[in-house]
């Protein structure tokens, strides 16, 4: 019994678990209820301008995830210092962070204000949806520097136990966010009607709240870290290759991940229109079942980050396992949410028949594939990265995803032209491999991987 109870913690790590887990979990489903109302407006302008901002948004999302990278390679470092009371090493972190985050920014900047018909072109033959998709990238070029700050920072601002601010930004958002788009969509209030564009400028708005929000928070208020604008021009040279050590492979993973993503969405957007109009219905009833894994896998790599730092690797190995159990629960508890709300969401989109009739495929498709993705993610994002394993987890998202999910889902997809249920499996096998990968190495404890400090410790 005492074994047993060492795998399923004590009171205390949930007690410190939920206080972390519950408001990111909460700014998750925030998230999901902007990209849910946002689908449901423009589904009522038909699937055209429903599937250009769906792919659209898939090359935003790159630069989102790659900025996520950025982040949570800092966020190893700095819930690691935080835990060792190392402040001058977790602000040369957050310097470098931003250095990053600032250099990407101009890259994804440029990139769209250059070719965004290319960038279109990628994910879809169809011209109108093209033309639609160019239309939505134009108002997002000023929106990279605003989501590279305000998330980065966000994310250093949770590894550090500050989960309050950013829930109270993301709810503000939520409605600055809904407001906009009911006003320029539809051209109530005296606006002209922009459909799309309309969407496009109502996210800019709210992304332009979220900077001034977090980051001048995170800049002038904040006492915990007190990282001031000054500190963005310290010398870190002597922090850099840790920070590279353990942060660019997280960068890389990430990458890796939203290129692998965005093939995916590629695949389906030359399957047809109908199937990414389905997969935009379905893509939001996975975020919604997610939710709560994505805050128990935020709040796993801040703990475990922190009892590392404390020097404590075997509770650690302990908590892992805990993590790793809830992991398994809450993917079951995710496939029930889906089973249960499939019906209802799939129903109130104003979508064709045909791609309500790939929804449900996709929407079967998703129950089996949402338990390992809650596994893997816990994992993944959560227990093994703030061990600082990040090497070993860049090498399992190369391997699974791109030699064995994208070459499987193009042969299902393109190729044999099986049913969408088989083609959405092939192109997510990798979660199921990963987790169970994943597994193995937790078991190993070789995870636990020493970080060094500025001052060497």
């Amino acid at each position: 019994m005492s074994a047993i109870k060492e795998y399923l913690g004590d009171k205390s790590l949930y007690k410190k678990m939920f206080k972390i887990a519950v408001p990111i979990s909460l700014q998750s489903l925030i998230t999901v209820g902007i990209n849910l109302m946002d689908t449901v407006m423009l589904s009522d302008m038909g699937d055209a301008q429903l599937s250009a901002s769906s792919l659209a948004g898939q090359f935003i999302n790159i630069f989102m995830i790659c900025c996520m990278g950025i982040g949570m390679g800092a966020s190893v470092l700095t819930s690691r210092f935080w835990g060792m009371k190392d402040m001058n090493s977790l602000k040369k972190s957050i310097t470098l962070m931003l250095r990053f985050c600032v250099i990407f920014s101009a890259v994804f900047t440029l990139a769209t204000i250059a070719v965004p018909r290319l960038i279109m072109r990628m994910y879809s033959n169809d011209a109108e949806i093209v033309s639609y998709g160019v239309l939505y990238l134009r108002w997002m070029i000023p929106t990279y520097i605003c989501m590279g700050l305000s998330l980065t920072c966000t994310i250093v601002l949770r590894s550090v136990g500050q989960v309050k601010i950013p829930l109270i930004c993301s709810i503000i958002a939520f409605f600055v966010n809904v407001f906009s788009n009911w006003v320029f969509i539809f051209g109530k209030l005296g606006a002209p009607r922009m459909e799309i564009e309309g969407a496009a400028l109502g996210t800019l708005i709210a992304r332009i709240f979220e900077l001034c929000f977090i980051c001048g928070y995170f800049f002038f208020v904040d006492k915990r870290i007190c990282y001031r604008i000054k500190c963005f021009v310290m010398r870190c040279r002597d922090m850099l290759s840790e920070y590279v050590r353990v942060s660019i492979p997280v960068l890389i993973s990430d990458g890796l991940l939203a290129l692998g993503n965005n093939a995916v969405a590629m695949v389906m957007g030359h399957i047809g229109k109908a199937f990414v109009a389905a997969n935009s219905v379905t893509v939001v009833v996975q975020q919604l079942s997610s939710v709560l894994t994505q805050g128990i896998s935020n709040a796993s790599g801040i703990i475990t980050g922190h009892t590392m730092g404390e020097g404590d690797y075997q509770k650690a190995q302990r908590q892992g396992y805990t993590f790793l159990i809830m992991g398994l629960l809450i993917g079951l508890f995710a496939a029930g949410v889906i089973m249960l709300l499939r019906t209802p969401i799939i129903n109130y989109y104003d979508v064709s028949a045909e791609a309500k009739e790939i929804s449900y495929q996709l929407m079967d498709a998703i129950v089996l594939i949402v338990i390992f993705q809650s596994i893997g993610s816990i994992l993944t994002k959560g227990v093994l990265r703030a061990g600082g394993d990040t090497r070993f987890l860049m090498v399992g998202d190369i391997l699974f995803l791109w030699i064995a999910s994208i070459p499987l889902g193009v042969l299902a997809g393109l190729v044999l032209k099986l049913p969408a249920f088989w083609i959405y499996i092939a192109l997510k096998i990798d979660q199921i491999i990963k987790s169970i990968w994943c597994i193995f190495r937790l078991k190993s404890g070789k995870w636990l991987k020493h970080i060094s400090s500025a001052s060497g410790n």
